[in-house]
């Protein structure tokens, strides 16, 4: 198992312990997991973002701080706020984040995740322009979020 995997395990079971919110010290967990501040950064950034499900609050310095909440709502308000997240544009990576924070919060079924997957992949868009392809994929996502309503 890799580092960043033992620190995003043991965040979110400090998440799960404390009721959704945990307050860090980026040093200490850097010294625990015998790694670089840096190392804590990226395993924040990128699994515990926003599109992930939590906010993330950051005060560096003597007394600093990472907050991490993680954010629940109803499914209707999760899949309009995921609708309101997309923006124009969205690249494969995020779009597949999203759809599995949905399933995580409950707000759609196994089979809507694996449509949603499927209907926004590059498989599925590979008759689009490269450059089209991100544009579609938000367009198709929308609608399918849309219509789970």
């Amino acid at each position: 198992m890799r580092v960043s995997d033992i620190i995003a395990g043991f965040i979110d079971d400090m998440l799960n312990q404390l009721g959704g919110t945990a307050e860090l010290q980026r040093a200490e967990l850097a010294t625990r997991f015998n790694c670089v501040p840096s190392q804590i950064n990226y395993v924040i950034s990128t699994r515990f973002s926003p599109e992930h499900g939590y906010i993330v609050e950051s005060r560096r310095g003597g007394g600093g701080f990472i907050r991490i909440t993680r954010v629940e709502m109803e499914p209707e308000k999760l899949i309009m706020h995921t609708v309101n997240a997309i923006g124009d544009e969205i690249d494969i990576n995020s779009c597949s984040a999203l759809i599995a924070n949905l399933l995580q919060g409950g707000a759609i079924s196994e089979l809507q995740a694996r449509l949603m997957l499927s209907a926004t992949g590059n498989n599925a868009l590979r008759p689009a322009r490269v450059e089209q392809r991100d544009t579609l994929r938000a367009s198709i996502f929308k609608q399918m979020l849309i219509n789970t309503l």
